[in-house]
């Protein structure tokens, strides 16, 4: 569940000589166990560290409604590992803090930056979040979010994103419903097992 991937090295790669990754774990929000998050991030932390890069957690919270004080913050990284949790908090937490536009600046003039995730944090690159629904319940509304349901997705990528497909995960069997509501709607999507990544680069 935690593991980068199963080729670790491709992660670093991305990175070339570049080192400082910003580790978002906002889909998390709904969170109460501060213990058990805490204990997580280490975790995310210490793996990243072990691939020889420099991680820091940044809380995209502390960034609601202030664009500059984001971009700012995220300039000093060279990317981001997003972690998993609930896509639609994530996605809010993006919103809330601009880092979404950010991010869209960033594809369109193909600066050199990375951004890498798992879970959550890869299904808010598709352009849409519909269907992820069955899985993560839309309407958690941590403190300091609105009850608004954003659907768009980043649109980084052409199409949805099933993570935990046929893996030993508790959101597997729902995943498989994902799948066919992608299936059912025409929707683009690409399956993902545990351990599986995906690589675009411009």
């Amino acid at each position: 569940m935690h593991q980068l991937c199963s080729q670790p090295h491709r992660l670093r790669d991305l990175f070339g000589d570049s080192t400082n990754v910003a580790v978002i774990s906002n889909a998390l929000d709904f969170s109460l166990d501060l213990t058990r998050r805490a204990e997580s991030l280490a975790l995310e932390l210490d793996r990243l560290s072990d691939l020889g890069l420099k991680p820091a957690e940044v809380d995209l919270r502390e960034f609601f409604n202030s664009e500059t004080a984001s971009r700012n913050a995220l300039g000093h990284f060279d990317g981001v590992w997003v972690v998993g949790g609930n896509a639609f908090i994530l996605r809010r937490a993006m919103r809330y803090s601009r880092f979404d536009k950010l991010i869209w600046e960033k594809e369109r003039e193909h600066e050199a930056f990375v951004y890498a995730g798992y879970s959550a944090g890869a299904c808010v690159l598709a352009p849409s979040l519909k269907g992820i629904d069955l899985v993560d319940p839309p309407g958690q509304v941590p403190e300091g979010y609105e009850s608004e349901v954003i659907w768009e997705g980043l649109g980084v990528l052409p199409y949805s994103i099933a993570p935990h497909f046929d893996s030993d995960h508790p959101e597997s069997s729902q995943i498989n419903d994902v799948v066919e509501y992608f299936g059912q709607h025409g929707i683009p999507y690409q399956a993902l097992r545990d351990g599986e990544s995906i690589v675009v680069s411009p």
